[in-house]
């Protein structure tokens, strides 16, 4: 299985503790592919349902469903990045980013760690 920078998996978080995102949750892969190809993990960016989020932060990006082919608007939460192994991501992805809006993305990562 091949998983790229840019797709969007909906994996399973569980188990989590305290206010990490819990469930089956889209995670935008941010590590390159590098990196993905390695037998090491896949550094993601954990989504969330648009509605859940009011207003817009600067570290987070709202994604509409034309933008990730996912089904409905997400916001990646860019503050919570996760190391997940790549046996937790089903065979296909869901959805993709463009080029575009993993710049984006990728801001607010920096942003969120100071970079």
């Amino acid at each position: 299985m091949s998983i790229y920078r840019g797709e969007i998996y909906f994996v399973d978080l569980n188990p989590v503790q305290g206010r990490e995102q819990a469930g089956k949750r889209p995670i935008l892969v941010l590590s390159v592919d590098a990196i993905n190809r390695l037998p090491l993990v896949i550094i993601g960016v954990v989504g969330t349902k648009g509605k859940n989020i009011a207003r817009d932060y600067a570290t987070n990006v709202r994604v509409l469903p034309t933008e990730s082919g996912l089904p409905q608007e997400t916001v990646f939460l860019c503050f919570q990045l996760r190391s997940l192994d790549a046996t937790r991501f089903p065979q296909k992805p869901a959805g993709k980013l463009s080029d575009k809006k993993m710049a984006e993305v990728e801001a607010a990562v920096r942003y969120c760690l100071g970079l």
